[in-house]
């Protein structure tokens, strides 16, 4: 189901400064998202970060992933969205149908956060992981073509602006409003 209104490249585009501004050493969650079953969303107030099924609730670990035939990807267990990119890309309301489990507001670009970054959140571990987020089908089913243009874009993919793949290297409890930070 798309957004009720999709952006323009010009308001995509005019976004990228804020962005660029996001806070580079600590930021904040913004919003949890478990993936019950295809297509649902739950917005949760309070997550537990597990090492072995990701964020609890949601169908990582029993989904199947097209890189690792037909297994879960163990380098894309949680994945993590800049709050400002997304912000940008669609309205309060719809941010959850992004089904990315941390929205934050920090800085995800491959500048700040290289594969093999350790981040803490709340009182879990997570590592990025160099495998690449970007926009799909889906993605551009929900948001139009354009965002995912935006996102795939030269400095959409620097900024990351579709977000990072991570692991849990340690689990544990974190929700809305928790510090994350480069460990």
């Amino acid at each position: 189901m798309p957004i009720a209104r999709l952006r323009t490249n010009a308001e995509l585009a005019a976004a990228l400064d804020d962005v660029r501004d996001s806070p580079r050493d600590a930021g904040t969650v913004t919003l949890i998202v478990a993936r019950p079953a295809k297509n649902e969303r739950e917005v949760l107030e309070v997550g537990q970060l597990d090492q072995v099924v990701g964020l609890v609730g949601d169908n990582w670990s029993t989904k199947p992933s097209f890189r690792k035939l037909g297994k879960p990807n163990p380098a894309a267990q949680i994945t993590v969205m800049n709050i400002r990119a997304l912000r940008a890309i669609c309205d309060r309301d719809d941010w959850p149908l992004a089904g990315d489990n941390l929205c934050v507001d920090f800085d995800v670009s491959g500048a700040n956060l290289p594969a093999g970054t350790r981040l803490v959140v709340g009182d879990a571990e997570l590592e990025v992981t160099a495998d690449p987020h970007t926009g799909c089908s889906k993605f551009t089913k929900r948001f139009g073509s354009d965002a995912t243009k935006w996102v795939n874009s030269k400095a959409g993919r620097e900024l990351n602006l579709r977000g990072v793949n991570a692991k849990v290297i340690r689990g544990g409890a974190v929700k809305v409003g928790d510090v994350i930070r480069k460990a």
